[in-house]
């Protein structure tokens, strides 16, 4: 505890120094009470040129990984800054130093093992170094090539360190700031020690790699690289070695015979994939995460970073691609507003005149001069005007989206992204009319109806105790009565066809999955003129509110 305690101050004195170097005395004097003369004196030159913005960006370079890393996952965020200050995060980047590892020594002690029993050879030199972690080439005895991925030995502490840090600093912008507490900074900032804590685990990595595979097991199109689980534990990541071709390597490819118009419609294809067959995407799919094997296989490597999106939300989804698709801005809103963790729409109908003017603009566009980029952008904006803040995995899907739309346009001027999406609007239309499907949504529905049902009773009883104390009173004042009876009966009547529908789904489920009674082929003659009789109902039932 003390020195974990003895670490912070540290990291607090390290970060007064870098604040008062780049200028920020104000707010150093906020977190000293106001008093800017107790605050220490900065034997380096204080940096006052540039924009305040800039001095930021030269601000969370200095203090390093962690802190770069923030500016990075706020690089994209225009919901919460300003545009000049996204500029200047986008500018960010990691200055990482290689560090002396000594790979044998850190196996055997990290799993108990002699390495010469196991591995022929292991490189000195790292084919690569991240802030996080140093990758290694090795050979294993039976001739196999690895990649062996080894966290730096403090990390862990340096990121916990960062972190309490972050967290005192949002505090004090949240504390002195309305706009810190009107952005919703901590929010954020959890979002953000999320992530950073699980890319910063290797065994999560891993987890990750090995859900990728079961997903993908039976593609044709891609192959994810191998784990060896013997040699891997949270501070050490074995995997196979992928030896492939840049996937934005057009010479090469074309010499293996490799188009690279299909690698381009391939790679957006599988990613999208990823995001409405799996709702588990890659979440970081540039140009060097994307390998192409000699047999055309497409590779994504480097499984840090994943996004991952709820069934739930994963069906909203679907349901967000078909109203695009379908041109519907009412029902486009409707489910943004279902999928949005809050929001606060000063005006309804100009939002959705908003998501209209996008709809307008993609459909009145060449399909091959779509870019998706600036559809995220407009679409951004739209989000940050209305004051919808959304979860975190629909950031990444922008960001993925771009970042794999940006590789194919490398390769593929002429990609066409909304054809990739035509399949998947297809099986999601498909789904939606199967029996299974209704079968499922509507025992769903009668579920839900018979958990209000089940609450009806204790309002009742909640009411007539009322009553019986002379507690209940009743102040209203009822215009148009006869339309107001009109409208109850009708109600009942559709209350009661919407329960018979229910029944009659249920019953029609129960016949459909038994072999007994007449069969037209191989379905069931009750079952299907059971589901005759369900639409029957739907249509009677739509036909009813409608009119109304």
């Amino acid at each position: 505890m003390f020195d974990k305690q003895q670490r912070k101050l540290k990291r607090s004195a390290r970060l007064i120094s870098v604040l008062s170097k780049y200028g920020f005395k104000d707010l150093l004097a906020r977190m000293n009470g106001g008093n800017k003369d107790e605050i220490p004196a900065n034997s380096d030159e204080v940096v006052s040129k540039g924009t305040v913005y800039e001095r930021i960006r030269l601000v969370l370079e200095e203090l390093g990984p962690t802190f770069v890393k923030l500016g990075q996952s706020f690089s994209n965020r225009e919901d919460l800054l300003p545009p000049e200050l996204l500029q200047e995060l986008q500018k960010l980047q990691d200055k990482v130093e290689t560090v002396e590892m000594n790979v044998e020594e850190i196996l055997e002690n990290e799993f108990s093992i002699s390495v010469k029993d196991h591995f022929a050879d292991i490189q000195k030199q790292p084919l690569a170094t991240a802030s996080i972690a140093q990758v290694y080439k090795a050979i294993l005895t039976d001739g196999t090539e690895v990649i062996l991925k080894i966290r730096k030995s403090d990390v862990q502490s340096v990121i916990e360190d960062d972190l309490l840090l972050i967290k005192d600093l949002e505090k004090l912008v949240s504390s002195y700031s309305e706009i810190g507490e009107k952005l919703n900074l901590k929010q954020a900032i959890s979002t953000f020690e999320k992530s950073l804590l699980e890319e910063v685990s290797l065994i999560n990595e891993k987890e990750n790699i090995l859900q990728f595979i079961r997903n993908f097991k039976n593609s044709k199109e891609t192959y994810v690289p191998k784990v060896y689980e013997e040699f891997s534990n949270n501070n050490v990541l074995c995997m196979e070695f992928i030896d492939g071709i840049k996937v934005t390597d057009t010479a090469t490819l074309l010499q293996y015979n490799i188009d690279p118009v299909n690698i381009s419609e391939t790679g957006l294809r599988l990613f999208v994939s990823q995001i409405l067959d799996y709702g588990f995407f890659h979440a970081d799919p540039h140009a060097g995460n994307i390998l192409v094997k000699k047999d055309g296989k497409v590779v994504f490597i480097d499984f840090g970073a994943v996004g991952k999106i709820p069934p739930n939300d994963k069906e909203v989804l679907e349901n967000l691609i078909v109203s695009f698709v379908a041109k519907n801005p009412h029902k486009i809103v409707r489910y943004l507003k279902k999928m949005a963790i809050s929001y606060e729409i000063p005006d309804e109908r100009r939002f959705e005149n908003d998501v209209e003017d996008i709809l307008n603009f993609v459909h009145s566009t060449s399909l091959k001069e779509i870019n998706a980029q600036v559809i995220i952008n407009k679409m951004k904006d739209v989000l940050k005007d209305n004051r919808l803040q959304m979860p975190d995995y629909f950031y990444l899907l922008f960001k993925g989206i771009s970042l794999i739309e940006g590789v194919g346009r490398t390769i593929n001027p002429d990609l066409d992204v909304v054809k990739s999406l035509h399949p998947y609007t297809k099986k999601i239309f498909t789904k939606k009319i199967s029996p299974k499907n209704i079968v499922k949504t509507g025992m769903d529905r009668m579920l839900m109806f018979t958990d209000n049902v089940d609450e009806i009773p204790k309002e009742l009883r909640s009411v007539l105790q009322k009553l019986d104390e002379n507690k209940f009173t009743v102040s209203s004042e009822i215009k148009n009565i006869e339309k107001t009876n009109q409208l109850i009966k009708s109600s009942i009547i559709n209350l009661i066809l919407a329960m018979v529908l229910g029944a009659n789904i249920i019953a029609t489920a129960i016949v459909f999955s038994s072999e007994s009674g007449p069969r037209i082929g191989e379905l069931s003659l009750v079952a299907v003129l059971g589901f005759i009789f369900s639409i029957f109902l739907v249509i009677v039932i739509l036909l009813r509110v409608t009119r109304k």
